[in-house]
């Protein structure tokens, strides 16, 4: 399994020569936006919707920060803007999601001359071989080639996010050692609602009955609450980790016989993919096709201002959206 994201090192150190000589600023939420370095609040680039949430919880008031991917963009194509490089360039922090989501990271932070450290949350996370399968590696052991090997859709578990959320504390407490204290408070209060997340997880799907606990989505990107709630996975309109990839024909006809013979009801769409394979599918299978402000948030959150823009809202959504449409 490979990602697609290649940015060229002299391109991108053209563009930064460009932009570093002079460029505006975006809202620092909505992505592409340089991050406030005056005061006392700490400059922080997040690479994904769900670290930014991480981070806004945990850093508070005490941080500014710059959210790279903006939301229902779709990470595995991602390509950073002369904005991005710009607001890399002056920050203090970056916080990426690592198990090589980013691909196109640590190519435009050499280019833009970033000098503060990196944070990678997915450091101690138990990853998932590639091919649905529970893996032994933890985040942090031969990291470099875990892009290769490893499913790097690490949040959709509480209890990771909860490790993602640790890490980035311990981050954010070396580079403001003033402000450790205030973190880890709201490290602690942020903690304990991811710990409700997962109960009221847990809850629901206890209420549906095993046997109906069958997921098909648009791409392999929810092994990790699979295995968490003991569902069934019985396949993926785009048959990988990544959304580069597409269907043949013989996978095609086989995920319609597969979905046919486990009596699976419907086919979930994601909402930073279009639906139109998902429909397809759905129309050869005889099954339902849940999406539009049902879709499932797999590698993006909503909206910001929207409850299911922030990270608990997002899983809050899935969980719900899910169960009732199984269960119905």
């Amino acid at each position: 399994m490979g990602y697609r994201q290649r940015t060229s090192v002299l391109a991108t150190a053209t563009v930064l020569a460009t932009v570093l000589t002079g460029c505006g600023s975006d809202d620092a939420g909505s992505g592409g936006a340089a991050p406030a370095t005056s005061g006392k609040q700490l400059a922080v680039v997040a690479t994904t919707p769900e670290v930014a949430d991480f981070v806004r919880n945990i850093g508070g008031s005490d941080v500014a920060v710059t959210q790279i991917i903006k939301p229902n963009v779709d990470p595995h194509d991602f390509e950073p803007t002369p904005a991005d490089i710009q607001a890399i360039s002056a920050a203090t922090v970056v916080v990426k999601n690592g198990v090589g989501l980013e691909g196109w990271l640590d190519r435009t932070i050499e280019a833009s001359g970033f000098k503060g450290t990196v944070v990678d949350s997915s450091q101690g996370v138990t990853l998932r071989e590639g091919g649905h399968e529970e893996g032994e590696k933890h985040a942090g052991e031969g990291e470099e080639h875990a892009d290769e090997e490893h499913d790097p859709h690490i949040w959709h578990n509480p209890r990771n996010a909860k490790v993602m959320a640790a890490n980035i504390e311990k981050g954010l407490a070396a580079a403001d050692p003033a402000k450790a204290a205030t973190f880890t408070t709201n490290l602690t209060a942020y903690s304990a609602e991811l710990d409700k997340l997962d109960a009221d997880n847990e809850a629901a799907f206890a209420r549906l009955p095993a046997a109906d606990r069958k997921l098909v989505t648009n791409h392999d990107a929810f092994g990790y609450y699979v295995d968490r709630y003991k569902l069934q996975f019985v396949g993926s309109v785009i048959p990988s980790l990544d959304t580069s990839a597409e269907l043949s024909a013989r996978q095609l006809s086989d995920l319609v016989a597969k979905i046919k013979a486990t009596g699976t009801t419907a086919i979930f769409t994601e909402s930073s993919l279009p639906p139109k394979s998902a429909d397809a599918i759905a129309q050869q299978a005889g099954v339902k096709v849940v999406g539009g402000e049902d879709a499932l948030f797999g590698d993006s959150l909503g909206e910001p201002g929207t409850p299911e823009g922030t990270y608990l809202g997002a899983e809050r959504h899935n969980t719900q959206v899910i169960v009732s449409a199984l269960g119905g």
